[in-house]
């Protein structure tokens, strides 16, 4: 067998194969007494059908298919062995049914990934802005955690994220409550004030206390969403948005959120055991938290800074298009316009394979159960469950990185959060802390 190259242009090659005879011949005499061994064949003891036969039968599809294995094994053979950067996988230039004995010839073109001489230094110099972090961003951070990690109490009188409980009573056009059959009232009522979707009804339960009444619309409340009407009065959702009424609830109960109090169990509770003691350390503990949250949007807008300088310079780049339309768009409506969309997204990722492979980027198995670890316990946290044991964090983690895609996503996230950062440590970032309102200002017109 013997595979010549020719190049089409810089980024495409179409390899040529010569298979003889003798190349395949004997694969398909064993695959055919195998079959012949391993098969019933009515008419035929079972190891006793004629060669002839079994070639007769089968010898055309199983030589075509040893020929195609034969030659796409060799193909992929010869890219390896010449360390090409091919994109996708080699595509036939014609595609062949069934082929009959005697030499063959097959060609195959490959879309290769452009090579660029990228190698960020120290001469490349990028703003970065960072977060400033504000004693009032403290502030609502606290009121935020404490209420979050709080209890729920009957409270006095009516607070903004209360619930009330209550009776509801239909009221008919004349603004008293409906007594005839049929009419709605529902003992054991429970609304949320504070996600009304009309807020002029909000305002009707402000300053309430328990033992009060309120007369308010649940249809304008509930913006006609008939699933909520539904809940809130229970009725049938088919009926419920048709239901215009006013209602009067007579509050039994209002439930208020009474935030945690500042000490050693709910610092454990918030950062983990033994890791703030007072309340400086704990201020200090949410700026920190604050400043590591604010500096994901820094990193995010430097590599959006870096990724446009990378087009800008890298962007003409010859790709082999006619190869990728059929490789990745030969099923689109129009490949043409298939391409064009996509084509700054191609590039870009042909700019950071470069870059992956320039500086030598790579992800170890540790790192993937590491990164696993930590987003099973900024979950497990999502819930009030900080401080985790480490091994039942380990079990959650292993157990989802056993799955092909999510490993694969961080595998990904991984690739890309090491590349970033190296980056950062090769260039000259040339750093100023900004605010919060001035930050966004710069984002939006980077």
């Amino acid at each position: 067998m013997n595979i010549s190259k020719e190049e089409i242009s810089p980024v495409e090659l179409r390899l040529t194969v010569a298979i003889a005879e003798n190349d395949y011949k004997d694969d398909v005499t064993k695959k055919l007494k195998e079959i012949g061994r391993t098969h019933v064949i009515p008419g035929f003891r079972k190891g006793h059908v004629p060669f002839g036969e079994l070639k007769r039968r089968f010898g055309k599809q199983l030589t075509s298919d040893v020929i195609n294995d034969t030659v796409y094994r060799a193909v992929i053979d010869y890219i390896t062995e010449n360390k090409l950067n091919v994109m996708g996988h080699p595509m036939p230039v014609e595609v062949k049914e069934a082929f009959e004995e005697g030499d063959q010839e097959f060609k195959y073109d490959l879309a290769l990934i452009p090579t660029l001489d990228i190698k960020p230094s120290a001469d490349d110099h990028y703003p970065f802005y960072e977060i400033e972090v504000t004693d009032e961003m403290i502030d609502e951070q606290d009121t935020n955690m404490r209420k979050r990690f709080g209890s729920q109490k009957p409270g006095e009188e009516m607070t903004a994220d209360a619930v009330v409980k209550g009776s509801l009573m239909q009221l008919n056009e004349n603004g008293e409550v409906n007594t005839n059959e049929g009419a709605i009232q529902v003992t054991d009522g429970i609304v949320f004030p504070l996600y009304f979707k009309d807020k002029e009804e909000t305002a009707k339960f402000d300053g309430k206390k328990p033992g009060d009444k309120v007369v308010f619309n649940p249809n304008k409340a509930a913006g006609g969403d008939a699933g909520e009407l539904a809940s809130m009065l229970h009725v049938d959702k088919a009926i419920a948005g048709d239901i215009h009424n006013d209602f009067e609830m007579n509050i039994s109960e209002i439930i208020v959120n009474q935030p945690a109090e500042l000490g050693e169990e709910y610092y454990n509770n918030v950062f983990g055991l033994d890791k703030v003691h007072n309340e400086e350390e704990y201020r200090a503990a949410i700026k920190e938290l604050i400043a590591g949250e604010l500096a994901q949007n820094s990193h995010i807008l430097f590599r959006n800074t870096f990724d446009k300088a990378m087009m800008e310079k890298y962007g003409d780049m010859q790709l082999p298009a006619a190869t990728i339309k059929k490789l990745f768009f030969a099923d689109a409506e129009n490949a043409d316009e298939a391409f064009a969309s996509q084509e700054a997204a191609i590039k870009h990722e042909i700019i950071e394979n470069n870059l992956l492979k320039n500086l030598e980027i790579k992800v170890e198995p540790n790192e993937v159960l590491d990164t696993a670890k930590a987003l099973t316990a900024r979950q497990f946290a999502q819930y009030g469950l900080a401080g985790m044991d480490d091994e039942v964090i380990t079990k959650y983690a292993k157990e989802q990185i056993e799955k092909e895609e999510i490993r694969n996503q961080l595998i990904q996230q991984i690739l890309s959060s090491k590349l970033y950062t190296a980056i950062e440590g090769m260039v000259s970032l040339d750093k100023e802390t900004v605010s919060l309102d001035k930050f966004k200002e710069i984002a939006q017109n980077a």
